[in-house]
């Protein structure tokens, strides 16, 4: 819901690192790998009760996942840097709740469980749109150039990372906020079935 706001705010400054990077050599797939392995450290440090830690890692991480879409427009555009992106950046969305039930299991394994089967029923929804949308040539520019066809939605990468910065600010609240961002993420997926159920008779 947010991402289209965000873009607009942040995609002049991102364009101008990802230049800078391009001209010093970097590719989109080391700035790509890059934010997952941060991701991982973030998912670590959040096992290990660091939250604080964790909350600047995902930051960093996310920074990178915007970088590397800007590096490519000023290198090129692969396939293989879409597919990297879209699979790594599903890895770190499980990765963290994930993380959050290592870290207190009694308390958070229900909730986190919840929240990782929401993502997975989101994507899942999300793939097969754009599969069937890359079927029959639809072309959608709503969040910007992307390998997929992007459909919008309640829950998307800006609301998911306020989510997680809120389990690091407040981690002890993580069962009320997990499970009210897995019902906005079923939601989410809910409308894209009954617009997937509309649009591909």
């Amino acid at each position: 819901m947010l991402d289209g706001a965000a873009r607009r705010l942040i995609d002049p400054a991102l364009d101008r690192i990802g230049a800078g990077l391009a001209r010093a050599g970097a590719s989109a797939d080391a700035v790509t790998y890059a934010g997952f392995g941060i991701g991982l450290l973030a998912a670590l440090a959040i096992a290990f009760q660091f939250f604080l830690m964790g909350l600047a890692l995902i930051l960093l991480s996310r920074l990178c996942d915007g970088l590397d879409g800007a590096v490519a427009r000023h290198t090129a555009k692969t396939d293989r840097g879409g597919f990297l992106d879209i699979v790594l950046d599903f890895a770190f969305y499980g990765g963290i709740p994930m993380a959050f039930v290592i870290a207190d299991p009694e308390a958070n394994a229900v909730a986190g469980a919840v929240l990782i089967l929401s993502f997975y029923v989101n994507g899942a929804t999300f793939l097969a749109y754009a599969i069937f949308a890359e079927k029959r040539k639809l072309s959608t520019e709503a969040r910007g150039s992307k390998s997929l066809y992007f459909t919008t939605g309640l829950a998307e990468a800006t609301e998911t990372i306020m989510v997680f910065c809120l389990f690091c600010l407040f981690p002890s609240a993580f069962p009320l906020l997990a499970y009210l961002f897995a019902a906005l993420t079923l939601v989410t997926a809910a409308a894209r079935i009954m617009l997937a159920v509309r649009i591909f008779r």
